[in-house]
């Protein structure tokens, strides 16, 4: 009698993460469950530590509205139950001694070596603002993908959008110019009903070279 194959949790969850076009209205998202999701969130990787990921979360309604006309209307932010703005911060650079100051403190890290992680850091941000950006970008993405599979294994569905005005949701939110929006987040309970099947997705042989 052969053993059952064992259920390897996280790959499910990969495998059940898809982007809802649609959300269940109505249904509230408790700003404690965000909280937590957000707690495991933090732990994504980043250049040197420097966690350059922002988010602003949008649950008010009238906010919320305002937020789906600078991404042209669509539904889904309407029947999300929040919005998530993921916004990438191209002064992260500037918290570095703040960040290493505790390991240093705890004697994790010589004063040497703090002085170089410092200079380093600084070497490469500083009057460099184009890398700056995509740093910033390039760092709050990884945080947001991070993001969307701990909600999916929580039991909330999310998508990440693209197509917004991001100059209209700066305006919107107040946001100063050192903060990039990187992308809206819509996150709630996918509305079954409307469900469309998975898109194609490329074999690996399409899209990986082994050298």
């Amino acid at each position: 009698m052969s053993t059952p194959a064992t259920v390897n949790p996280f790959l499910e969850v990969v495998q059940a993460r898809r982007s809802a076009m649609n959300f269940v209205e109505g249904v509230k998202i408790p700003q404690s469950e965000l909280e937590e999701i957000f707690s495991h969130t933090r732990l994504a990787p980043s250049a040197f530590n420097l966690q350059h990921a922002r988010y602003k979360v949008i649950a008010d309604p009238e906010l919320k509205e305002k937020v789906r006309e600078s991404a042209y209307g669509q539904y889904k932010i309407h029947t999300a139950s929040a919005v998530i703005v993921v916004l990438g911060d191209m002064h992260a650079y500037e918290q570095a001694p703040e960040i290493y100051g505790g390991l240093k403190m705890l004697g994790a890290m010589s004063q040497e070596e703090y002085d170089g992680v410092i200079g380093a850091i600084n070497q490469a941000y500083i009057g460099k603002e184009a890398f700056q950006r995509d740093e910033a970008i390039r760092n709050a993405s990884l945080s947001a993908m991070q993001f969307m599979l701990i909600a999916k294994d929580k039991g909330w569905d999310t998508c990440p959008m693209i197509g917004f005005d991001p100059e209209a949701v700066k305006n919107v939110l107040g946001l100063p110019d050192h903060l990039v929006p990187v992308m809206l987040i819509t996150i709630g309970k996918d509305n079954q009903r409307k469900i469309r099947p998975r898109g194609y997705r490329k074999p690996v042989g399409e899209f990986v070279d082994f050298m």
